[in-house]
């Protein structure tokens, strides 16, 4: 029996601001990262990402193609990112005229194992973990459930 081993951790054609924080082993390629970051261990960032100022990125995120972070956000253990609505009846695979964009604003935090489909998020947000993101978030408050809904605002 034989293996084939492959170096855990990519960091390629990354702009990072100053004093960014990694821990490795990580996958960050074509994205920027803004200053004061902290990028947790396990997390890819794909390329055409900006993640803004202070912001802190947890450990196993995925945050795929076309996702821009705004400064100061929070974005818990696990949280997935999702850029292809299968619109075609299955994957979109190699075609990024198919994907989608994402947009979180500043102030906003992501709870642990959260999904955000394709959608904007404006400033000051609070969504709850394990909360699927479907549509636009147009109103500060804290977000929650399957689909995310509105509980209350943020006082």
């Amino acid at each position: 029996m034989s293996a084939r081993f492959k170096q855990a951790g990519i960091t390629a054609d990354v702009a990072f601001g100053e004093n960014v924080t990694v821990v490795q082993p990580v996958n960050l390629y074509g994205c920027t990262i803004g200053s004061n970051t902290f990028i947790g261990p396990f997390v890819e960032i794909q390329k055409n990402c900006r993640i803004g100022s202070q912001c802190k990125i947890q450990s196993h995120t995925f945050i795929c193609e076309l996702v821009t972070i705004g400064d100061q956000c929070f974005v818990g253990h696990g949280v997935m990112f999702v850029n292809d609505l299968f619109s075609s009846g299955g994957p979109a695979g190699g075609d990024p005229s198919k994907w989608k964009s994402t947009t979180i604003g500043n102030h906003v935090s992501i709870g642990s194992n959260a999904t955000i489909l394709p959608v904007t998020i404006c400033d000051h947000v609070v969504i709850g973990a394990g909360a699927v993101v479907t549509k636009n978030i147009t109103q500060p408050g804290i977000y929650a459930g399957n689909p995310a809904k509105k509980l209350r605002n943020i006082e």
